[in-house]
This record gives C-alpha cells, sequence and structure tokens, in this order.
C-alpha cells in the first residue's frame, strides 16, 4: 500500500529509516488498520525476541486458562511448585498463578535469564506478600513456563506453532529456532527464549489488535486480551503498569489504551487499538549493538509523528 494515500508522511517515513541505520537498528514494520505502511531492513530474518516472549506465554495462558486446563487461583502449593534451596517458604508457596501473571507472587528467589537491573532491584526474600506488591520477576516468568509444560503437557514452543502461529499465518516461526535457558546454580525453572521475525512479531501483534481474532477464527479468547492489558501495578501515574506479562503505558503519556513489552530495552512490540497502530523494532542482539532504549523512544516518537491528522 501507499502510505501517502493512507495518510502518513512519506517525508517523515524516510526520516525514521534514516536515524533507524544511525541507530543500528535490524529492521522495522509499522502497521496501520493491519496494513504495512513501513517495512526497513530484513524483516524476515529471526532475531532473538529477549523479553517479548512474555506477551508470547501470556496468549498460551489466555487459550489454556478458557479450556478449563490452567487455574489462575492454583497457588504454587497446589501445582508442587517449589525451588533448589533455599526453596520456597510456606508463605511463597501461596502465590497464585494470577499473581505470577502480575509480577506479584512475592517470590524473591534467584532466576535464570535475569539481568543485572533485576538483581539489584530484586527485594529481599518475605519482604512482601503474594498480591501486595510489583516486581519485574524473571522467577515469576520462567515459573510460569514450568506450569505450563506441566499442567497441559505440552512443550511451549510446539504449543506456540499449533495455537498461535499457524492460525495466524506466520511464516517464519519454527520451534526448533527456540532454546530454554537453564542455570541450575540459581533455579530449577528454566527461560523459554522466542526467536521470530519482524514480520511474524507484526502479525501477533495485529492478532492482539484484533481482540484475538483472525479471519473470523478466536485465537486468542477476546476477554483475555482485555483482561490481560490491564494494569494491575500502575501505583505511580508517572510510570508505566504492568498487566499480565505487557507493560502498559503511563497515564500522562498519551497512549490511551496501548500495550506494549520490549527485549532487553531495544526490541519492541507496540499495539494501539484506538489507533489500529502496530509497532516492532528489532537489533540484532547476536552482535554486539550500540542502540538504547532512550533512542528507541526517540525512534517511536518519530514514527507516530509520521501520521498526518
Amino acid at each position: 500500500m501507499d502510505p501517502g494515500d493512507e495518510g502518513w508522511s512519506v517525508e517523515r517515513l524516510d526520516e525514521v529509516a534514516k536515524f533507524a541505520r544511525e541507530i543500528g537498528s535490524a529492521a522495522i514494520m509499522v502497521l496501520d488498520d493491519g496494513q504495512v505502511v513501513f517495512s526497513w531492513g530484513d524483516v524476515e530474518k529471526k532475531y532473538q525476541c529477549h523479553s517479548i516472549r512474555k506477551p508470547f506465554m501470556g496468549a498460551l495462558f489466555g487459550i489454556y486458562v478458557q479450556r478449563g486446563i490452567l487455574d489462575l487461583e492454583a497457588t504454587l502449593e497446589d501445582l508442587d511448585i517449589d525451588d533448589i534451596p533455599p526453596s520456597l517458604t510456606d508463605a511463597e508457596k501461596r502465590a497464585t498463578v494470577h499473581q505470577l501473571l502480575q509480577a506479584r507472587s512475592g517470590v524473591y528467589h534467584e532466576a535464570a535469564a535475569e539481568a543485572q537491573t533485576m538483581v539489584d532491584s530484586r527485594p529481599e526474600r518475605g519482604s512482601h506478600a503474594p498480591g501486595t506488591f510489583f516486581y519485574y520477576n524473571n522467577w515469576d516468568f520462567n515459573a510460569l513456563g514450568t506450569i505450563f509444560t506441566q499442567e497441559t503437557g505440552r512443550n511451549i514452543f510446539e504449543a506456540f506453532q499449533e495455537e498461535i502461529a499457524d492460525p495466524i499465518g506466520m511464516q517464519d516461526f519454527s520451534p526448533a529456532d527456540c532454546t530454554f535457558v537453564r542455570e541450575p546454580d540459581k533455579s530449577e525453572h528454566p527461560a523459554y527464549m522466542f526467536r521470530m521475525s519482524t514480520r511474524d512479531m507484526a502479525r501477533f501483534g495485529v492478532l492482539y489488535q484484533d481482540l484475538g481474532i483472525r479471519e473470523e477464527t478466536q485465537v486468542v479468547p477476546t476477554d483475555w486480551i482485555r483482561e490481560s492489558t490491564t494494569s494491575y501495578s500502575n501505583e505511580d501515574p508517572e510510570r508505566d503498569g504492568y498487566g499480565y506479562l505487557w507493560k502498559i503505558p503511563a497515564p500522562n503519556t498519551g497512549f490511551d489504551g496501548a500495550f506494549y513489552h520490549t527485549g532487553l530495552g531495544v526490541h519492541l512490540l507496540f499495539v494501539w487499538p484506538e489507533e489500529k497502530l502496530v509497532i516492532v523494532h528489532r537489533v540484532n542482539t547476536d552482535n554486539e549493538f550500540s542502540t538504547t532504549t532512550e533512542e528507541l523512544q526517540t525512534l517511536v516518537g518519530h514514527i507516530i509523528a509520521a501520521r498526518e491528522d
């Protein structure tokens, strides 16, 4: 499609491409009402997703919760979930699946694939009861993967292909590209790492924009999408909130109804249903890179500015 015919400034999109080259971006896609208005870089190459793995897990949970296979109110004790010494306390085992999805479990055990910022900001064990405090917690996210596999009997990546990738027409996704990161000296729960192309990630974003429906087929439950993209942790109106494995822009940003997730602070999946806008940004983090979170934020601002009123 011609972006100029759809209300986008071709000149400003050219500036987006120029800036992307300057900051070391690898690929970008922008979709307006499901139609590609800007595609730049190698959109077919499969890059590491890093923390964008979390919305993918969230979608799987929505499907299996609706089927009655996963129970949001089940506790870690109910599910026989523990970890290496120092093992979980009785209080920690009272955390529910619901609270893990919100990153409010109160379990501050070491976890696989933690960034140093997570380690530095991790509260002391036992400092917060389950459900009372938000901490962006890889232990919660990784334990959800263990629970999914245990309760469904499915491999995470194969289930994603069958339940989501194939139904929405992903072109490049393969479970063979995905891996588990195991750090048994820290935790028994591995991190589930997705690798995905830019164009396939954009398809996932459009699925959520369209409330889980793809060509009249309900892939992810609509109620789950609404529930999971509502913020449950936004005590500070100046800071972004968190839903179920999705980040929610702060109220003062002007992105009403939007949700997003980042990976290493430089990968981005941004969905703004009210504006029918999906933005995907990728960096080749398999190699050394210099792109920063601040540069990504500037780039997104340039993209939004290219959409003419």
